[in-house]
């Protein structure tokens, strides 16, 4: 079987964003430390990206229709890895809170239009 370079990038996106959305719940009592909150407050950095992803995919599904789907999900991608970037350097509670939600955009409407092209590259059978 040949490898799909295609596919295998989108596969990497939809784990790194997989990961992304689910690491943290493990580390909360250590981001809560780091941070200087307490768990429960730590634990919003979970439900801001539940919420952003609910708000953030059907308006960036809908503001982002007409562009290209490979332009579109590179420009995904991009966000994505600027959220992470801030996410890692962020030194406060709120820059941390922000890189999530900001993160959290890209993740339905990645998975929507990935799942549309990675249909479009394997054959029908």
């Amino acid at each position: 079987m040949k490898l799909n370079p295609g596919l295998l990038a989108l596969s990497v996106g939809a784990f790194g964003i997989g990961v992304t959305e689910f690491a943290p719940m493990g580390l909360l009592p250590v981001i809560a430390s780091d941070l200087g909150v307490p768990i429960p407050t730590a634990g919003l950095l979970i439900s801001a990206y539940a919420l952003g992803v609910m708000i953030g995919a059907p308006l960036m599904t809908l503001t982002t229709g007409r562009v290209p789907r490979r332009t579109l999900l590179i420009a995904l991608a991009a966000i994505f890895t600027l959220g992470n970037l801030m996410a890692a350097m962020s030194g406060s509670y709120g820059m941390l809170l922000g890189a999530r939600v900001l993160t959290s955009f890209n993740h339905g409407a990645f998975f929507g239009v990935g799942s549309v092209v990675a249909a479009s590259l394997v054959p029908p059978q």
